[in-house]
């Protein structure tokens, strides 16, 4: 597996990777309309990438098919960068991709980016994401009970974080 730069002739992979409104409100918590259109994608990623300095990218896998997506950024000011975005093609899940695409995005933020630690934030309520994203190293920073609701559900954000382990600080 391999990290590179998304591209818009990804946009179909990962349309099709949103198998529902729940699973699409896991992955994104309603900031792409749904059902994902190609014309929101976009701008949500370019808002992203102005706000935040987001950058995208696909994990393909040794044939070059897409297996994965996230977004990434560097806070200059803390050192952390945060993982946005983060889903797996579910053709993939279980199966070991979901954990080797994030040790590759760690990989790239420490050794490339010089980052002192990686953050993401999963919902409580998606246990498969967060125990892929324990069994890649991240741990528990804190969590917000009743962050975000849908369909009848109220659902916990948390906060997880992953340190260089050539630092010697904890953030």
């Amino acid at each position: 597996m391999r990290i590179r730069a998304y591209q818009a002739a990804d946009f179909p992979a990962v349309k099709a990777w949103e198998t529902d409104a729940r699973t699409h409100a896991l992955w994104c918590a309603g900031r792409f309309p749904y059902p994902l259109a190609e014309e929101d994608f976009a701008a949500v990623l370019a808002d992203h990438a102005a706000k935040h300095g987001d950058k995208a990218y696909i994990a393909e896998t040794e044939n070059g098919g897409p297996a994965g997506f996230f977004c990434m950024s560097k806070k200059a000011e803390t050192g952390i960068v945060m993982l946005r975005f983060v889903i797996i093609s579910p053709q993939m899940r279980g199966r070991g991709y979901g954990r080797e695409m994030l040790r590759l995005a760690a990989d790239y933020a420490f050794d490339v980016l010089h980052a002192d630690a990686v953050r993401l934030v999963v919902f409580t309520a998606n246990a498969a994401a967060k125990a892929c994203y324990l069994r890649a190293g991240f741990t528990e920073q804190h969590t917000e009970d009743n962050a975000f609701s849908f369909g009848g559900e109220t659902w916990g954000r948390c906060v997880m974080i992953q340190n260089n382990p050539a630092g010697t600080e904890t953030i």
